[in-house]
């Protein structure tokens, strides 16, 4: 008989959840947007209702455990969610435990990014190699790496906050406090700031009209369309994720980056420049790293937290 885990990815804007068989194959899906400002026990009625809800269609005898992708920073050491910004009352909340006493299978705890980089590891564009870096560049950066075919986890299990080096010397504000982080430059907040900013100082442009609405698909879109202010800015947004992913290559050492998340659907038109970037300005001997396009899509991390779900005790091929 095919074992199955459920997924769940918990995230500020949708709580998604599947069930996923040892293949990294989906078949049943679901998600609702989370009620982020409500406190921990309605979002985790939320996710109780969606794994009651997979039950019911799937056979309970097959499910051989729960796996979490939370955002972070957490413990997941001691299941804790240290202090989720995207979540109100995810403060020191142990929110595997919480999880555990109303789900009936066992439950796994695991960081977004590296639960993705995991997903991807096993299913997807990381599959059959032994060192990668994810990068997911969304709302935030965040990140995992897997290194010499182990999951880098650190000290309490919170490695990977990419999103928070810092690529510009006393640079702008970031949302963690710190000054030059990598999410405050790269992700895609900062890429529709920033084209907010430039739009207010170039009126011979497209995307003037776009306005408050304007987001990341306008300037991809405007740039397709032969606008040379949405050009000179999606070059921009290359070069500082190609800045980004050779401080990463350098660091780690991996045979592949995966790029994930929201702005990864524009890859075809940033890989060209960022590979660039990597080849001119990476040491020699890292040059040949090549960036990849993340397989699973927005669905990295909730494989991932399924995979975690078939792997009880970790071994240097197991996450």
């Amino acid at each position: 008989m095919s074992r199955f885990a459920i997924g769940i990815d918990l995230g500020g804007t949708q709580v998604r959840a599947a069930a996923v068989d040892e293949r990294g194959n989906i078949h049943q899906r679901m998600e609702e947007r989370t009620d982020a400002q409500a406190g921990p026990d309605r979002v985790l009625g939320q996710i109780c209702g969606l794994v009651d809800t997979l039950l019911s269609v799937c056979d309970p005898s097959a499910i051989t455990g729960i796996g979490v992708s939370a955002p972070g920073p957490l413990d997941t050491e001691l299941g804790l969610a240290l202090d989720i910004p995207t979540l109100r009352g995810f403060s020191n909340y142990p929110l595997r435990e919480e999880l555990q006493k109303r789900l009936s299978p066992p439950v796994r705890l695991e960081n977004d990014g590296i639960a993705a980089a995991i997903g991807e590891w096993q299913f997807g564009a990381g599959r059959g190699f032994q060192s990668l870096v994810y990068v997911t560049v969304s709302t935030g950066i965040g990140g995992g790496i897997v290194a010499d075919g182990r999951v880098v986890r650190g000290r309490k299990g919170m490695a990977g906050h990419v999103g928070h080096m810092s690529i510009v010397p006393d640079g702008l504000v970031c949302s963690c406090g710190g000054k030059g982080c990598f999410e405050a430059y790269a992700s895609g907040t900062a890429f529709t700031k920033r084209a907010r900013a430039r739009i207010a100082e170039c009126k011979e442009t497209s995307l003037a009209s776009g306005g408050e609405a304007l987001d990341s698909r306008s300037v991809f879109a405007a740039a397709d369309n032969g606008d040379p202010l949405a050009n000179v800015l999606v070059d921009e947004e290359a070069d500082i994720l190609g800045r980004g992913f050779v401080n990463l290559i350098h660091i780690f050492s991996p045979e592949i980056v995966i790029m994930g998340g929201g702005l990864s659907e524009q890859f075809e038109r940033l890989q060209p420049r960022i590979q660039a970037y990597v080849t001119q300005w990476a040491m020699p001997a890292f040059r040949d790293v090549r960036v990849v396009r993340a397989a699973l899509g927005q669905n990295s991390g909730l494989v991932g937290a399924a995979a975690l779900a078939f792997f009880s005790q970790q071994s240097p091929t197991e996450p």
